[in-house]
């Protein structure tokens, strides 16, 4: 059940009731959040300020993994539900988020050389993925990276790819971000290609914590995507693997692209 409200102070204090070592954590947390908010012009200039003090500590860290062993399972988890749900190495893909390659170093050793493309806000995470490259020698593979400011793909060609994942990046981004990653990826996706992407889930009132984390209802994902003419589907079997998060596949209509 996805249905708690973070954001009410009811389940803020409940919260620090049953977790109180974690109290002195938060408040560093939204003391952070107010600083960055108050000097970030949008929420993409906020969240790479973010990504930038979470990889000074820990590229990993920054992407949501806090040990190497749940880096490499979460990466491995990813994979494995994209290849059993219809990814074949000859598919191009692009990686919205790539972060420091999680679940990317697995998908360009599985495509073919130069099928895949990562992009992402943040520069110092683009990084740390150079250096995942480098320590699983996947050079060869010839993967892109490219550095964005927003989600309308306008330096990417038309219909390009088979293939386009987001993991953990809609629980981080208003409905706004969200509305024009829909708005555009249409144009970039090849016709019979998917769009697989992961959604912290409520059943309840929609909302936010602090200007990091984002909650949405299924119903309104579903009709964000039909709105721009794309057909979206929620994948109940994503939540038998046990991540937290919920996942939604958008396809093309027959004959568009």
């Amino acid at each position: 059940m996805h249905s708690k409200d973070r954001s009410r102070l009811s389940f803020k204090i409940l919260y620090a009731l049953r977790h109180p070592g974690r109290i002195a954590s938060y408040a560093r947390r939204r003391t952070r959040d107010a600083w960055l908010w108050m000097r970030s012009p949008d929420h993409v200039s906020y969240y790479r300020a973010v990504m930038r003090s979470d990889a000074a500590r820990s590229s990993k860290a920054a992407v949501g993994s806090h040990t190497h062993e749940s880096w490499l399972q979460i990466g491995q988890l990813q994979f494995d539900y994209a290849v059993s749900h219809g990814l074949k190495p000859q598919m191009r893909m692009l990686e919205i988020g790539c972060g420091n390659l999680r679940a990317g170093r697995l998908f360009i050793d599985y495509l073919e050389a130069g099928h895949y493309y990562g992009i992402d806000i943040s520069p110092d995470i683009l990084l740390a993925a150079q250096d995942t490259i480098a320590e699983y020698r996947l050079q060869a593979k010839l993967p892109h990276l490219a550095l964005v400011g927003d989600l309308t793909f306008r330096f990417l060609p038309d219909a390009a790819f088979d293939f386009v994942h987001a993991h953990s990046v809609f629980s981080h981004s208003p409905i706004e971000v969200i509305d024009e990653c829909l708005a555009h990826v249409g144009r970039v996706m090849a016709p019979g290609a998917f769009f697989d992407f992961t959604f912290d889930r409520t059943e309840g009132a929609e909302h936010q914590v602090l200007h990091e984390d984002f909650y949405y209802r299924t119903e309104t994902l579903l009709a964000l995507a039909a709105r721009h003419g794309l057909t979206a589907t929620y994948m109940a079997d994503w939540e038998e693997t046990g991540h937290p998060q919920s996942k939604i596949r958008v396809t093309l209509p027959a004959g568009e692209a």
